[in-house]
């Protein structure tokens, strides 16, 4: 069967329901060239290097400033959303000091290789269906799926620089298929942030310049996954107990009060993932670490950058108990991990006042 053969208003209906069928809860489109605010932004956000050590974000600037440009048959982009919020209050993990936090998203299976594969059950229906091309993404190349979630109206980038949700607050994954069918498109969703400064204000590292404007290299996202080799001494104590990304601009969005509890099982977090003990995870070698984070975005980052962080917290820990941990991994091979081992000590020596 060919588009011609088909109403396109009823395919995008009927494309929309096999969305929700996988269980996405959002399901919009747009056109590819929706966004032309895109590199002019992406450009400043480069030149100021607020990038950090990301520097895929400027080899493929030229595709993901314009995503017409990275596939040019391309007609209509279905862009999905699906709920991962937790049943409980990720602030709440950050009082208790002897274990880590991890973000919500990472506190289970790997959400790029679930997503894929419910995207690509779509993408072969719609091509069963009315034929065409088409191609699935998950964060995983060089398209802006934020500003594309906002032409489709899946929601609007929030002082956070994050896509927000009436529907879903800001718990919600992006997925999205480009076709080379032309479908109707929706409108885009506009800005319902108001006067509102939570996710600016709470912000344990002052990483928002402004609203809407993020420098990731004050990110603790940024900082406990993406930056390599030691952090910056300044920034350590306020990485808390997060040994795994940060959810504390996501949690106190007031859009939240809508959202639905994630629906797949896969998300739901694992047992002991909700708050792992430090001394723990801080004696993980390399077998151990893949073997436990096996199937987990937490693998991606390896055994020595993941131990960096859990010893930064164990530092801001006060734990006497810990302190014995840190003192055995001072020599470790790793020098990123010894320095971070010796930093603990140090921190743990000095007293609460210190401290």
């Amino acid at each position: 069967m060919s588009q011609t053969d088909t109403d396109p208003g009823e395919l995008r209906a009927r494309l929309v329901a096999q969305a929700e069928a996988e269980g996405f809860a959002l399901a919009r489109t747009c056109r590819p060239w929706d966004v032309p605010q895109v590199p002019h932004r992406l450009t400043e956000f480069l030149a100021r290097d607020r990038h950090g050590q990301m520097n895929w974000l400027a080899d493929r600037a030229h595709w993901r400033g314009a995503p017409q440009v990275l596939w040019p048959e391309a007609r209509t982009v279905l862009m999905l959303g699906e709920s991962y919020t937790p049943d409980t209050d990720p602030l709440a993990a950050l009082e208790r000091c002897e274990s880590g936090t991890v973000s919500v998203y990472a506190q289970n299976r790997d959400y790029h290789d679930v997503l894929k594969k419910k995207l690509k059950r779509i993408a072969r229906w719609l091509i069963a269906e009315a034929g065409g091309e088409v191609k699935v993404f998950v964060d995983t190349a060089p398209v802006p799926e934020k500003p594309l979630g906002e032409a489709a109206g899946l929601g609007w980038q929030g002082k956070h620089t994050n896509l927000v949700s009436r529907d879903m607050g800001s718990w919600f994954f992006i997925g999205s298929i480009f076709t080379t069918l032309d479908l109707p498109v929706d409108a885009a969703e506009r800005d319902h942030c108001g006067s509102c400064r939570a996710c600016l204000d709470i912000c344990p590292t002052n990483a928002f310049p402004a609203p809407y404007q993020l420098d990731a290299r004050r990110c603790i996202s940024y900082l406990t996954i993406e930056h390599h080799g030691p952090v910056d001494p300044e920034l350590r104590p306020a990485l808390g107990n997060r040994i795994y990304g940060c959810d504390d601009c996501l949690a106190v969005c007031p859009w939240n009060k809508f959202a639905a509890e994630a629906r797949e099982a896969k998300y739901h977090a694992r047992p002991d993932l909700v708050s792992p003990d430090l001394g723990e995870l801080a004696m993980l070698d390399d077998a151990r670490f893949r073997a436990r984070f096996s199937g987990s975005p937490i693998k991606r980052i390896g055994r020595n950058r993941f131990v960096r962080n859990v010893l930064y917290a164990i530092g801001n820990s006060g734990s006497e108990r810990l302190r014995a941990v840190a003192q055995g991994l001072c020599e470790d091979p790793d020098e990123t991990v010894a320095d971070a081992a010796r930093w603990a000590v140090a921190r743990l020596s000095s007293g609460p006042a210190a401290r």
